[in-house]
Order: structure tokens, then sequence, then C-alpha cells
């Protein structure tokens, strides 16, 4: 039989009160209070707490804090991943993000979803992987939802809300976020 933590990455419905859970959860909370809590001049602490929180990527990731996440180690990080302050990622399933991503200012991923039937919504949830390709710009209060792939390249346009994938290669933006265009040249 699989645990809570095995249906949770599955997809499955889950019990979010499942000790496992609660104490993994308890981990990554203490560890984000301990990232913002970090001065800029302590880059070695805050290198030591990113390698521990993240699955990959804590040690090339820049980060500006506060930061906060549900687990932190369902976070996998290309190389040099940017988030600029106040990012949230509720990672309950996998959040994979590609080499050279930019993430704004409140920019926030969430993977985390709820039964519709109130009764069932009282004792589980589910959710659905997020993934974001390589040198993708999410701008400042962006919100991207459970199951939603970014392709690389991509640029989402700030206070976005991505509710489906965005293609390669393209500006996206608006509620719900919609392409606008290609992106065919460096000029904006």
């Amino acid at each position: 039989m699989p645990s809570e933590r095995e249906r949770m990455l599955a997809g499955e419905a889950y019990d979010p009160l499942d000790p496992e859970l609660v104490a993994l959860r308890e981990r990554a909370r203490d560890l984000c209070w301990s990232l913002n809590a970090t001065r800029e001049r302590d880059g070695d602490e805050r290198r030591r707490i990113l390698r521990e929180l993240f699955a990959a990527g804590g040690d090339t990731v820049w980060m500006q804090p506060p930061f906060f996440c549900d687990y932190g180690a369902h976070v996998e990080l290309g190389e040099r991943v940017f988030f600029n302050f106040n990012c949230v990622v509720l990672d309950v399933c996998r959040v994979r993000v590609g080499d050279f991503t930019l993430f704004g200012p409140a920019v926030q991923i969430y993977t985390a979803m709820h039964p519709f039937d109130a009764e069932l919504r009282r004792r589980e949830e589910f959710g659905r992987p997020v993934e974001i390709g390589a040198d993708v710009w999410v701008g400042g209060g962006a919100i991207i939802l459970p199951g939603v792939r970014i392709g690389s390249r991509a640029v989402i346009g700030a206070g976005s809300v991505v509710t489906r994938d965005v293609p390669e290669g393209v500006f996206a933006a608006g509620n719900p976020c919609r392409v606008i265009r290609e992106i065919t040249d460096r000029g904006e």
C-alpha cells in the first residue's frame, strides 16, 4: 500500500494530516524561516539552507528572501534559477524549473488542489505537477496553477494567471493567461 506521500506525488487523493507529511512541512517551514532571517552578507548560510531545502538546484539558485514553500523537497531547479522577493511554491507535487529561469517578485506556483465536494475537502487533497522550461521569465505577481507546463524561452506577463500550458518562445499574459505573440527578436 503506498504511503500518503507517494499518493500525493502521484497526484492521487491523500491525507494532508498524515504525520510524515506534517513533519516534512514543518521541516520546510523551519528552513524557510531560517532562510528568511538571513542577511545579504550571510551568503554561505543561505547556500547551505537552499541545498538542504530543494531536491535539486540549491547549489546555484539565486534567492531574494522572503521565500515560502510547502515541502521544498519536491522542487527541482536547473542551473542559476532566480527567485525575487516574496515567491511562494506549493509543492505537493513536483515542480521542475529549467536553467536560467527568472521569477519576478511575488510569483506563486501552485500544485495543490482540493476536491469540489465539501465533505471530501475536509479530509483530503490532491495535486498536479508544474513544469517550467529553461530561460523562462515570469513577471511579478504571476500565478501558475496546478498541472501547467510553460515552454522554454516563454515570457509570462506580470500579474498573469496561468491556467493552461504555454508553448515555448511566446509572450503570454492576462487572466486567464493567453498567448499574445511569438518572440521573434531580441527586442521587446
